[in-house]
């Protein structure tokens, strides 16, 4: 049992107006165990493996959330070599459900607007499974480091990361996204159980000043997308103004958006905490980015104004850029990698390389933290791989991968050297996948390491030692 929740008063009388008979057990629900979930990264691991991976965590599933999991808190799994090979996130059970309601398909182009720390973003990059494109935007800087930080560790390819106000965005994107997610900065009350501040800073003029936000957010969202689209909106809060009220508002102002669903999960309910979605789709038809090859993938004449004339006139510069990257690859990597993994457009800023989804328009103007997958660093004449691009990679994608225990794992995250013994361990010398050996004889990348000389000279990032 947790420490008892003091709850706001006003907030209470909200409740009891809002629930009537099932007050009590609302009320009573925060008296309850908070509950612990984590998804599987349907990236890096399959569902059978996963599960008998993790059984040690005491997991079982989340009923509306495919890849979910619930697990047991006294296991940890936040601190084990697992978790920084990007094989899971862990999440609130209820959030999951927001990316199942925008049920996205491999090839769609998805814009998750307030996406930080990074949710919602990985479980719509499982979903596309490295196909279309992700966007994913954060207005606060702090912010958008954390989910910078997180679509890397989860291996994410196809996923640019932008630190922009709605505004800006709907400028650079209009009429562009299949689909989008606007999960709202709101007044917290879904998270009373878990966050004291949330309950602390609550208040009925914090209420009306998050609706005010979210109209404008929702405004700005409609813009962007795609006759068809779909757009789904929501929030970790109960009340009815910026619940049903903001949906309310918005369809009033934008007759061409109808509502398909709406959908809550209440904590004396299920097990998780609060949430509202609803599912909005735009009128008209939508016309898939994979129909149209002789615009690039770009959606329509609005758009296409905005696409980088400029890349033809540097082909030939980038290419120089990237040669050592490439012969890195070629050195390293399987054979077809370029068919399989690392389908985009190579680009530098400065002396660092990062592979942009071909989906994506001109980077010019717009306040970027990621510009799709960091594939390294050009160091006199010398290339050097990332982290990023030993995350979104498996063993089966390089020449030389050595499995390790999650013993040596921590000791490696440590930043301590590998020893291989003799046997079938051994590699020959050279850049090498170093991976984390699961339970049903599969292994999951965790960094790059050298391999010399029976053993692995350690390149764990130093800035993620521990």
């Amino acid at each position: 049992m947790e420490e008892s929740v003091k709850l706001p008063n006003e907030f209470l009388l909200q409740m009891k107006e809002q629930l009537g008979t099932e007050y009590e057990a609302f009320v009573a629900s925060y008296q309850e165990s908070k509950t612990y979930g984590l998804r599987r990264n349907s990236l890096k691991i399959e569902k059978e493996n996963f599960e008998q991976d993790m059984e040690a965590f005491g997991i079982r599933s989340i009923p509306w959330a495919e890849n979910g999991y619930y697990y047991d808190p006294e296991t940890h799994p936040g601190k084990h070599p697992f978790h920084e090979a990007g094989m899971y996130y862990i999440q609130d059970p209820s959030a999951m459900s927001v990316a199942e309601l925008l049920a996205v398909r491999p090839g769609d182009i998805v814009c998750d607007l307030c996406a930080a720390p990074g949710g919602k973003t990985t479980q719509i990059a499982g979903d596309l499974q490295g196909k279309g494109m992700l966007i994913s935007n954060e207005i606060h800087p702090a912010r958008a480091a954390i989910l910078s930080q997180n679509v890397e560790r989860m291996g994410i390819r196809n996923c640019v990361v932008l630190n922009e106000t709605p505004e800006r965005l709907s400028v650079f994107f209009p009429v562009f996204f299949d689909k989008i997610v606007v999960d709202a900065p709101c007044s917290g009350e879904g998270m009373f159980r878990k966050d004291e501040n949330a309950r602390l800073e609550w208040s009925p003029e914090q209420v009306q000043i998050c609706a005010d936000r979210q109209d404008k957010i929702l405004e700005q969202a409609a813009r962007m997308l795609k006759p068809g689209g779909i757009l789904v909106y929501s929030t970790c809060t109960f009340n009815i103004t910026e619940d049903e009220g903001t949906i309310s508002r918005f369809l009033d102002k934008n007759p061409d958006f109808e509502l398909q669903t709406e959908k809550r999960l209440w904590p004396h309910l299920v097990e998780g905490e609060g949430h509202f979605a609803a599912r909005l789709v735009r009128k008209g038809t939508l016309l898939h980015h994979e129909l149209e090859a002789e615009n690039d993938g770009l959606a329509d004449d609005n758009t296409l104004r905005k696409v980088d004339r400029k890349r033809s006139k540097k082909t030939e510069q980038r290419q120089d850029v990237a040669a050592e990257c490439r012969k890195f690859v070629s050195e390293n990597l399987a054979d077809n990698i370029w068919q399989t993994k690392l389908s985009g457009d190579i680009i530098s800023f400065g002396d660092q390389l990062y592979l942009l989804p071909k989906q994506m328009l001109s980077l010019q103007g717009l306040k970027v933290v990621r510009p799709g997958l960091h594939l390294g660093t050009n160091k006199k004449n010398r290339f050097e791989p990332s982290h990023a691009l030993a995350l979104a990679l498996c063993p089966q994608d390089v020449k030389r991968a050595a499995a390790i225990s999650e013993k040596q794992g921590i000791s490696y995250i440590h930043g301590d050297l590998i020893e291989l013994g003799n046997g079938e361990n051994t590699i020959s010398d050279g850049w090498c996948l170093v991976c984390i050996q699961g339970t049903a004889a599969k292994s999951y990348s965790l960094a790059w390491g050298k391999a010399l000389g029976g053993r692995i000279k350690n390149h764990y990032p130093k800035g993620l030692r521990k």
